[in-house]
């Protein structure tokens, strides 16, 4: 009787164990069942972010994101322009996951650029613009510098036609602008004009002004505006390719610290030989990969090795 019991008490410890057991498995499916949940139907990555800037980069990140949310259904890229200035600050403070920028962070002052990770994704030519009627197809730099600090005021000062020049400026804050200053007017201050920052709405106004002249991204050129040739060289991505055309800038697009999840994601996709090899180029930018130099945030120039 007494070895009754205690076959008894084993086989209920045995069937506890095995009850344990079994609600052991429910909990490492329950945890897989999580995971499930967590991973979007038919794989891909989510999440939500912002990147915001340089409306020259605009284009490029907003055209990516559209393909990259296809292929990832359930992450959700916002792109925003609001110039060089806001994307840099905006990644700074945390008010955005990626900051776009047509100049290094370095050149921004105000911005603690050790907390940023660089991310070239492009490289930009910008030029020179003009309205159609102006009748000149080319500047030397000291023109070009003249006309904007105002010192020429007509076209024909500079062989075109006896038109008013209408100068169309951008605010302090624009990477365009900064570019285009450091490289173009060998930092000379411009004469007061039209300030406006988006390079779309800038397109606009030249091509509607009689005699306007401004400055845009390649990326924004069409038959509705002049671009013109600086000292005799042509504003082309094989100019801009080995400095001969040396109004230029890479397109940053930066974190805070590494990226991560998402941003991480997103930034490969745009360094990805599918972007590099088909949209960069069809949106008139040009591949970091194809440069002939380097720059760095200094402006020095090198041969890539």
């Amino acid at each position: 009787m007494k070895v009754s019991k205690r076959i008894l008490w084993t086989a209920a410890i045995v069937l506890a164990m095995l009850t344990a057991g079994c609600a052991g498995g429910g909990t490492n499916q329950g945890t897989n069942d999580k995971q499930a949940e967590q991973t979007p139907a038919g794989g891909g990555i989510s999440g939500s972010i912002v990147a915001l800037g340089s409306t020259a980069l605009q284009p490029l990140v907003n055209e990516a994101a559209k393909q990259f949310m296809v292929k990832n259904p359930q992450a959700q890229i916002q792109v925003q322009g609001g110039g060089s200035g806001t994307g840099l600050s905006q990644v700074a403070s945390g008010g955005a996951q990626i900051g776009n920028s047509d100049i290094f962070a370095e050149e921004k002052s105000g911005i603690d650029a050790t907390v940023l990770k660089d991310h070239k994704v492009a490289v930009v030519g910008i030029a020179a613009v003009a309205n159609k009627d102006v009748g000149v197809d080319n500047l030397t730099k000291q023109q070009l510098i003249g006309i904007f600090t105002g010192k020429i005021t007509n076209w024909k000062e500079v062989g075109g036609a006896d038109q008013k020049i209408v100068l169309v400026n951008r605010p302090k804050s624009s990477g365009t602008r900064a570019t285009f200053f450091t490289y173009g007017l060998d930092k000379n201050e411009e004469k007061e004009g039209i300030t406006e920052d988006a390079n779309g709405t800038v397109k606009k106004i030249i091509s509607e002004t009689k005699g306007a002249i401004g400055y845009l991204a390649f990326s924004y050129f069409d038959d509705t505006i002049k671009p013109l040739s600086l000292d005799g060289v042509a504003p082309s991505k094989e100019n801009v390719l080995d400095n001969k055309f040396p109004i230029w800038a890479y397109e940053h697009m930066y974190t805070k610290g590494d990226a991560l999840d998402l941003s991480k994601a997103f930034l490969d996709y745009m360094v990805s030989e599918e972007v590099q090899k088909n949209l960069v180029p069809q949106m008139g930018y040009i591949p970091v990969t194809e440069m002939k130099v380097e720059r760095d945030a200094k402006g020095n120039i090198t041969n890539k090795q």
